[in-house]
């Protein structure tokens, strides 16, 4: 059983206009669905992706405004790391970075790679990558005025700060078959991250974990991480790696139909929270790929209350 890299990053935001701004005119990504959190139709659930919302592309943001702000710490997902190609499209970034009020770090190297951090508006840790190159199944969106050159190309990885690592690693290693790749200094700073690579690793299939052991435990609020999705290919898959955790006795959701794909939940720690996630049907369900993300999709189940679900939305300016 293998899992085939990131499917999805979900975090939180309290000012969900700025957010679209940001990850739309700014970042360059397309809104490939606005809907709403399923367990909460008061809060909007937006996905950006590449052209098509292509599984391994996707940030998704739940709205919730009155929120506070994350507390950083340990017993968390830290930050996300998009993939670019070439140290060109890092400058270019660095430089359109500024142009839009956001001062990003300088360009350091992690892992053999050229490295780009910087926050969003609500202090979100994001990253750029260069991916060397490297295959790219998705479609870029050129619907901005992003090069395509120079475009976000999904994900590269996910940044895990733990304060035991010998908790996490049986998790990772001997349950989610990932498999440790190498150790390496965090720019910086004095910590040592382990890099746990699926198939091989690379772009899409990388997971970094640093062990924090005196950090206070993270807060969850905007800014943060809610979960990271991992893929399979379809239900039967989902089923089989429900079945294996629960087996070792991991609590594992039921298997969720999100319609757009189906989901599964479990902790590896009191803060980390994964889902695993099949690549399909898709964003394209219920829409017109050309039309993507323009107006409130909702599953069939939620459509009958579609009336009362506008009119507690604040419309996104």
């Amino acid at each position: 059983m293998q899992l085939n890299g990131i499917h999805h990053v979900t975090a939180v935001s309290a000012q969900i206009s700025r957010n679209v701004d940001f990850y739309t005119r700014v970042l360059g990504m397309r809104l490939v669905k606005k809907s709403v959190n399923q367990d909460d139709t008061s809060a909007y659930h937006l996905f950006y992706a590449d052209k098509v919302g292509s599984p391994g592309t996707d940030m998704t943001f739940f709205d919730w405004p009155q929120i506070g702000r994350e507390r950083r710490g340990t017993d968390s997902i830290t930050a996300t790391v998009f993939r670019v190609t070439g140290e060109d499209a890092l400058a270019y970034w660095a430089d359109r970075l500024r142009e839009h009020g956001v001062e990003p770090q300088a360009i350091e190297h992690f892992n053999g790679r050229a490295l780009l951090r910087f926050d969003d508006p609500e202090d979100q840790r994001l990253a750029l990558m260069d991916d060397g190159g490297a295959p790219f199944d998705g479609e870029i969106w050129d619907g901005v005025d992003v090069p395509p050159a120079f475009a976000l190309r999904g994900f590269y990885a996910v940044m895990l700060s733990t304060p035991k690592l010998e908790h996490l690693a049986p998790i990772l290693t001997q349950l989610l078959n990932f498999e440790p790749v190498g150790r390496h200094s965090w720019p910086g700073e004095d910590g040592q991250v382990t890099v746990y690579a699926l198939n091989g690793g690379g772009p899409g299939r990388e997971v970094w974990v640093m062990e924090e052991p005196n950090r206070q435990p993270a807060y969850p609020g905007a800014g943060g991480v809610h979960h990271v999705a991992f893929r399979v290919a379809d239900v039967e898959e989902q089923r089989a790696w429900r079945q294996r955790l629960t087996r070792i006795g991991l609590p594992a959701s039921n298997l969720i139909d999100r319609y757009y794909f189906s989901s599964i939940y479990f902790r590896v720690s009191n803060g980390i929270l994964f889902e695993v996630a099949t690549d399909g049907p898709g964003f394209a369900t219920d829409e017109d790929p050309e039309t993507l993300g323009q107006r409130l999709a909702l599953p069939p189940f939620l459509e009958p209350q579609r009336t009362e679900i506008e009119a507690g939305l604040k419309p996104i300016a």
